[in-house]
């Protein structure tokens, strides 16, 4: 199960993505969406250049494989700004409540993801199969 967001440990985020998730944050309240739960995300978040992010976390436009310790299926899973959340499967889009649990995740880590139906699969990331940062990409 998740650790809860108030126990969490800070996340480890690049400077580029903290910038545009900050103006998305401003964008979306000014069209009266709830960005409490990225807000909180984001609070106390360590930032680093992109040169400096570790290649083992979770972030904007990362691609990432899971484990659903559930089913034991393994799915893959894209974090994208809204605008690149196009319905595609395995697309999640950060302003989804998934979409902000999902940002600074580190492999191994696991989180709880409610579905419908009053469900809810524990997911755990194994593996990171592409970050922009990790693949060179510093001023996407």
């Amino acid at each position: 199960m998740a650790t809860p967001q108030s126990a969490r440990p800070s996340i480890v985020m690049s400077r580029l993505d903290y910038d545009r998730i900050e103006a998305l944050i401003e964008s979306a309240s000014d069209r009266g969406i709830d960005t409490s739960a990225l807000e909180a995300e984001i609070s106390s978040a360590d930032v680093v250049e992109p040169a400096q992010m570790p290649g083992d976390v979770i972030s904007m436009n990362s691609t990432a494989r899971f484990l659903d310790e559930n089913s034991g299926e393994e799915r893959e899973l894209t974090l994208v700004y809204p605008r690149d959340a196009t319905g595609e499967p395995g697309r999640v889009s950060i302003l989804a409540p998934v979409g902000s649990a999902l940002l600074g995740l580190r492999v191994g880590q696991s989180i709880d993801w409610p579905m419908p139906g009053n469900r809810h699969i524990n997911l755990r990331v194994l593996s990171i199969k592409y970050q922009p940062e990790a693949a060179g990409e510093l001023h996407r």
